[in-house]
């Protein structure tokens, strides 16, 4: 006989491998009605995953509350009023005149063409795309329960609906209504108590949404009956130019000759430099802080970053960011569609004495390093803007190498092992659904990080998506003899990429440093500590600056003069 857990997990993968055949296909073909016979295909996969940052997706008498804010977030504001989404490549909607909308917590142009139609940009990659399909896919189905929640058994529309109707458009207009009497209608239709009601309600309010949980819900409702009632079926289509460029390093190549154009030009490239891949602030804060800001009297980095995160402090971050603009660091804003920022430091003429001292120098510099900041990549995004970069750059019939020494890589990512803010230590990256392993020589280890904060090590699963993570295959993967750690999107895309540049294009050394750490941004394992419960906050400022110093420590050692 089988053993319950081992058939879930073998279900839950098949669905993960559904979800993923269904969606290439779909792309391909070029469009999907998501109530018809491929779109349900997709919400039967989903629902047999039942991904836990989707909560109750799958009970069909409750609507799933923090996944809905999870997934909103990340969409484009007014996505819910759309019956004809497009996902495009980069084509000129914003030079045409249609302002871009950009999703709170994710970074991607998005155009509203019409009350209907939303077309949203997708510049980094499959992984893109998937994470949209996927979520799009539970919005569908939490419609639907939405629209059975107002229907009578003889499929008529019942009296409640019309009361939310009527507290949608009165919001819209600005004008008040009775909130309790609203809170009550809008529970009948999540199949929430009152209680749960009014607390949705104000996490939708605290969040940077324009639409509220009314709103949100009404057009959800609506467009799921106009489907069902009215033959206003929804449709999804992928564009012409999308299809053509998917797979093909368009954007990574612009994005990647920028950078190596500027370090070229500035003659930094026989200079150690260093690839990082991290945040915008925490290096910049690290580096310069204590220079900007020494009247404030900041005595430990953790101190100077606490404050500077906070919200009210924009003055102090802007200080920094002014006074490093003038003492070596070149800011690369992104134009080539990856979304993908980038700082170049140039430590050439800058001041040690200023750092932290457990980050200084222990002696003289052979040559300052030159460190290449990246912002954080986006999955298989990983891959294409990495490998661009670590290739030599082209001028002409001329091609130049870059003295890469090292490639650091601070990620967030799910821990199975411990809690919230710790810190996982990679041994090896595992791509999930295929044979890609890839062991590395991670230049951390436990030691690093002993004392200061609870650290494990072992292998990192890279997943497809974390929104389809589901707990079987996450238990299998920390109970099996993989020895799993965490969960993330980008380490085996960039392992992929460094050891093609060192092993088969010969364009870095076989030498060059290798250094991944993450902290968990969540457990998808413990239940209130999934993606969908919220973002670190202040938790998350000691490790990002914990390994911001490891990094920063190991760099600046690397080339000591000897005595």
């Amino acid at each position: 006989m089988i053993d319950t857990s081992k058939q879930r997990t073998r279900e839950s993968r098949a669905a993960i491998e559904r979800l993923y055949i269904t969606m290439r296909h779909l792309l391909i073909r070029g469009s999907y009605k998501p109530m018809g016979v491929s779109g349900r295909s997709l919400i039967e996969a989903l629902l047999t995953l039942r991904p836990e940052i989707y909560g109750t997706v799958a009970d069909p008498g409750k609507v799933e509350l923090d996944g809905l804010l999870y997934v909103i977030e990340r969409l484009p504001n007014g996505i819910e009023e759309c019956r004809f989404i497009k996902l495009v490549a980069r084509e000129g909607f914003d030079e045409a005149g249609h302002p871009a909308i950009i999703p709170i917590k994710r970074r991607r142009n998005c155009f509203r063409i019409d009350e209907n139609r939303m077309y949203i940009e997708m510049t980094r990659g499959r992984s893109d795309i998937y994470d949209i399909l996927t979520h799009l896919t539970f919005l569908f189905i939490e419609g639907e329960k939405i629209k059975n929640h107002s229907l009578d058994q003889k499929g008529q529309i019942i009296d409640d609906w019309y009361r939310l109707e009527e507290i949608v458009k009165l919001e819209e207009q600005n004008e008040p209504f009775d909130e309790k009497k609203a809170a009550v209608y809008l529970s009948n239709f999540l199949g929430r108590t009152i209680k749960e009601t009014y607390a949705a309600i104000d996490k939708f309010k605290k969040g940077k949404n324009k639409n509220s949980l009314y709103h949100i819900v009404y057009w959800l409702g609506r467009t799921a009956i106009e489907d069902a009632m009215e033959d206003k079926d929804k449709e999804i289509t992928f564009s012409s130019k999308l299809r053509e460029i998917i797979g093909h390093h368009i954007y990574g190549e612009k994005w990647a000759r920028k950078i190596k154009s500027y370090i070229h030009g500035k003659r930094l490239a026989e200079r150690p430099i260093h690839i990082i891949s991290a945040n915008m602030h925490s290096f910049l804060n690290a580096i310069y802080g204590f220079k900007a800001l020494q009247d404030e009297g900041f005595d430990t980095l953790e101190e100077l970053a606490n404050q500077t995160s906070k919200e009210q402090n924009a003055e102090m971050r802007e200080r920094i960011r002014l006074y490093a603009l003038e003492n070596g660091l070149h800011e690369i804003e992104d134009q080539s569609g990856t979304n993908l920022s980038v700082q170049i430091f140039n430590l050439d003429k800058f001041d040690f004495n200023y750092l932290p001292e457990n980050i200084r120098p222990t002696g003289d510099l052979k040559e300052a390093p030159v460190l290449v900041v990246m912002d954080y990549a986006f999955g298989e995004q990983a891959f294409e803007c990495m490998d661009e970069l670590l290739k030599p750059y082209e001028e002409g019939d001329d091609i130049y190498d870059m003295n890469i020494r090292s490639v650091s890589i601070m990620g967030k990512a799910g821990i199975l092992t411990g809690n919230k803010s710790d810190i996982m230590i990679p041994t090896a990256h595992v791509f999930e659904g295929t044979a890609d392993n890839y062991p590395i020589e991670n230049d951390f280890d436990l030691s690093e990080f002993k004392g200061k904060m609870a650290t494990y090590e072992g292998t990192m699963i890279t997943v497809l998506g974390t929104s389809l993570q589901n707990r079987d295959v996450l238990n299998h993967f920390l109970a099996s003899t993989w020895n799993a750690v965490g969960l993330e999107m980008e380490g085996a895309h960039y392992q992929k990429a460094i050891q093609s540049a060192a092993m088969i294009r010969k364009s870095v050394s076989e030498e060059v440093k290798v250094r991944y750490a993450y902290y968990a941004s969540d457990n998808p394992l413990m239940t209130g500590s999934t993606l969908a419960s919220g973002s670190l906050g202040i938790e998350g400022v000691k490790p990002t600056y914990l390994i911001t110093s490891a990094i920063l420590k190991r760099i600046l050692n690397e080339d000591v003069k000897e005595d």
